[in-house]
């Protein structure tokens, strides 16, 4: 045992040259065939994670730009809606203010036909009194004088004028 513990603290020369051969071979093999296939593996995961931060913040750059987009194109949306409501609200105030005129005038031109219709009656009215009149003061007449009197053109003539005389005198 002490002999191997000997051994252990201070090597032999052969031990220490082999050790170091080996480990400058398996140094060398490395950097030949392994060192440069993991460090290409490593320098493109590198650039892969920058890519892909940068392919990030370029999409949140793309995200933010087009929320703005969105929001204008939602303000310009209902600036639109809002002037479309304006413009069909006064089309309705417009159509309505037409119609009420419309109404107005119909009803106007309405009541003047219709004045002018009672008017034309009540001319004809009076016609008829004034005739049933002078019928009836032409029989009064003759019953009051006993004679019947024949309904001559001086004798209209005579009553007209007198039926005027009243007319005149009442208005």
């Amino acid at each position: 045992m002490i002999l191997l513990a000997n051994s252990l603290v201070t090597p032999a020369v052969g031990t220490l040259f082999w050790s170091a051969f080996i480990f400058i071979l398996f140094f060398l093999l490395l950097t030949k065939f392994a060192w440069k296939p993991i460090l290409s593996a490593v320098k493109s995961r590198d650039e892969m994670i920058k890519d892909s931060l940068e392919s990030a913040a370029k999409a949140r750059e793309d995200m933010l730009k087009l929320q703005s987009d969105n929001e204008v194109i939602l303000r310009k949306a209902r600036e639109e809606r809002e002037n479309i409501l304006k413009e069909a609200r006064e089309i309705r105030d417009k159509l309505i203010s037409e119609a009420k005129g419309k109404a107005t005038e119909e009803a106007d031109k309405l009541i003047e036909k219709a004045r002018t219709g009672i008017e034309n009656e009540k001319l004809k009215a009076l016609a008829d009194i004034h005739e049933q009149v002078a019928t009836l003061s032409v029989d009064i007449a003759s019953k009051l004088l006993g004679e019947k009197l024949k309904p001559t053109g001086e004798q209209a003539k005579l009553i007209d004028t007198y039926l005027k005389e009243i007319d005149i005198k009442k208005n």
